[in-house]
């Protein structure tokens, strides 16, 4: 799960240490048990920027293979409202900071990207991709 979350023409970003050092991200993560799709999004969000965040669109489903350690990646991004700021939360670990970048800024700076997906999002998002929330189902363990 990622968010897309724009203010004055600037996209929220963490700065985040990896294995190829430190690089930067739109606040994303996973899935945790018995949560929704939404619900990860918003949690994500607040664990690592400190910022609520309310999902109002999907911007796109994103699968992309790292060409080194050969993880698949599912990205779901979402956009939406930007929330009340906790400047005394703790950012989850391998967070170092939030900042905000332009589109032209996130283009100029690609190899310091946690992904292709980061510009790619933002790209669409720009460009008016949104889906309805309605779109994803959630059915817990039904079977």
């Amino acid at each position: 799960m990622a968010a897309i979350i724009e203010l004055e023409g600037k996209f929220l970003l963490v700065e985040e240490t990896t294995e190829r050092g430190n690089r930067f991200n739109q606040p994303a993560g996973h899935l945790e048990e018995n949560e929704t799709i939404i619900a990860a999004a918003i949690r994500e969000t607040l664990e690592e920027t400190a910022y609520d965040f309310t999902p109002q669109a999907l911007v796109g489903i994103y699968h992309w293979q790292h060409p080194v350690n050969g993880i698949t990646y599912l990205r779901f991004a979402f956009s939406g409202q930007l929330g009340a700021h906790h400047p005394q939360r703790t950012l989850d670990d391998g967070i170092l900071r939030t900042v905000w970048k332009s589109e032209a800024e996130i283009a100029a700076a690609g190899e310091l990207m946690r992904s292709p997906q980061v510009l790619l999002c933002v790209q669409d998002y720009l460009a008016g991709k949104r889906y309805s929330l309605d779109i994803l189902q959630h059915l817990g363990q039904a079977l």
